[in-house]
């Protein structure tokens, strides 16, 4: 592990997490042994907001920052060698590729979930005027490691870079040679970077709507998805109704089992008490029978006492 490797990684986090990160790796240089590596990681100093922004641009747009360091020079030397028009045209130039940059710098950052106000976007298109104005600056904004936003007065840059001067930038990464060659060549160059702006431009649009018809689709499959799932809900409650109900009906057909095999047992008992009944029945009146004839004896026994 190396401190410019450490850099590299540090001001690529977002700024929220920039802390968390540079604990670990001091961490981790002291558990290799290196306590000068773990102090030099602990005096890398957090970015602000727009400073993470812009690096973040440096980062994932860097040909065109270096198409913005590259118009500075020839805005610069244009101050001397062209006519008023071509001045004017460069400018306007310059102030397009200003604006489309600003943008793109903070569409990057939301894209990645930070917020990003009026005030940091301000910030922001400071440190890209500064980077055309003054080579030093635009050095700044290639390294990728800026910790605050800077600002060019027209007496120099303004603005901290500390990171600059902890972590060297790496080499083989310098802002492209300039090609001081005037004249044809160098307007051919700009008119060659209106072009790739164009083209960015289109892309934008072209991703815009893209965004927009992918988030049509999201909205679309979000409703259908409701009401998928508010039918799946009926249909769930349903089937929960129609188990209770199931539950009810079997417990219903337990109980009249229960409730016939009780009155099958009532009816073999009360049949065979008929049974015994019958039997008693028939031997009352078998005595009933007998009991009358003995009685119908006596009268006529008395009878005839009676008469004799």
């Amino acid at each position: 592990m190396e401190l410019d490797e450490v850099a590299d990684e540090l001001y690529a986090v977002p700024p929220e997490e920039f802390v968390a990160v540079r604990t670990q790796r001091q961490h981790d240089a002291r558990a290799a042994g290196d306590r000068t590596l773990a102090r030099e990681i602990g005096a890398l100093p957090k970015p602000t907001v727009a400073a993470w922004v812009c690096n973040l641009l440096a980062r994932e747009q860097r040909a065109e920052i270096e198409g913005l360091v590259e118009l500075g020079e020839l805005l610069r030397q244009a101050q001397e060698s062209l006519a008023g028009d071509q001045l004017r045209a460069l400018d306007r130039q310059r102030a397009q590729l200003l604006t489309a940059l600003t943008r793109q710098a903070t569409a990057l950052a939301r894209e990645r979930g930070a917020r990003v106000g009026g005030a940091v976007e301000a910030q922001v298109a400071d440190t890209l005027r500064a980077a055309m104005a003054d080579p030093e600056a635009g050095a700044a904004l290639l390294s990728g490691r800026l910790t605050a936003a800077m600002s060019y007065s027209g007496l120099g840059t303004t603005g901290t870079r500390p990171a600059l001067r902890i972590v060297p930038p790496r080499t083989g990464e310098p802002p492209p040679a300039r090609d001081r060659t005037r004249g044809a060549d160098r307007r051919d160059r700009a008119a060659e970077r209106a072009r790739r702006e164009e083209a960015r431009r289109a892309a934008e649009d072209r991703r815009r709507r893209e965004l927009e018809e992918a988030r049509a689709a999201v909205r679309e499959a979000t409703e259908a998805a409701a009401e998928a799932a508010a039918e799946a809900e009926e249909e769930r409650q349903r089937v929960d109704d129609l188990d209770a109900r199931r539950a009810d009906l079997q417990a219903r057909v337990q109980e009249l089992s229960d409730e016939l095999a009780r009155t099958e047992q009532d009816a073999a008992r009360t049949a065979e008490e008929l049974r015994r009944a019958e039997r008693h029945r028939r031997t009352a009146e078998r005595h009933a029978t007998e009991a009358a004839a003995a009685r119908d004896r006596a009268l006529a026994a008395l009878r005839a006492l009676e008469e004799g």
